[in-house]
């Protein structure tokens, strides 16, 4: 599998499904993906491949730890991030999979701000804030 930005030329190689996808609809995420909320699919970073050149930006998070995201210095594709609180996993943002097969979430965080009219189908835990 792979995850990649619009222009191509940020990749992330990807070594199959997760167990640990996510939904996140805090403000942040909305801002960063343009959309009612943010979908990353968590992967030990020791089992991704990533090439191209990229940026990143980070920002504090409520809980007192930063949150990374990292994206395509051209087309400005945000295709990866990384939580200061597990610096061993990397979230790939699902809509970079670009693969309408891929997994549903299995979490749902920051409830509190999610969009109205957004219904998150399936078996999924549900928080109105993060995990915690």
């Amino acid at each position: 599998m792979k995850a990649e930005c619009q222009c191509g030329q940020l990749t992330v190689e990807l070594p199959g499904p997760t167990p640990a996808v996510v939904a996140c609809h805090c403000t942040a995420c909305q801002r960063r993906s343009g959309s009612p909320f943010g979908l990353m699919a968590y992967y030990p970073a020791d089992q991704l491949t990533i090439g191209g050149e990229v940026r990143r930006y980070e920002r504090p998070t409520d809980e007192g730890n930063t949150f990374g995201t990292f994206f395509c210095p051209t087309c400005g594709s945000t295709v990866y991030a990384r939580a200061g609180k597990h610096p061993a996993m990397i979230g790939v943002a699902v809509g970079a999979i670009a693969d309408p097969e891929f997994q549903p979430p299995v979490r749902s965080v920051w409830e509190q701000t999610m969009h109205r009219w957004i219904t998150v189908p399936g078996d999924v835990q549900h928080f109105p804030k993060g995990r915690g």
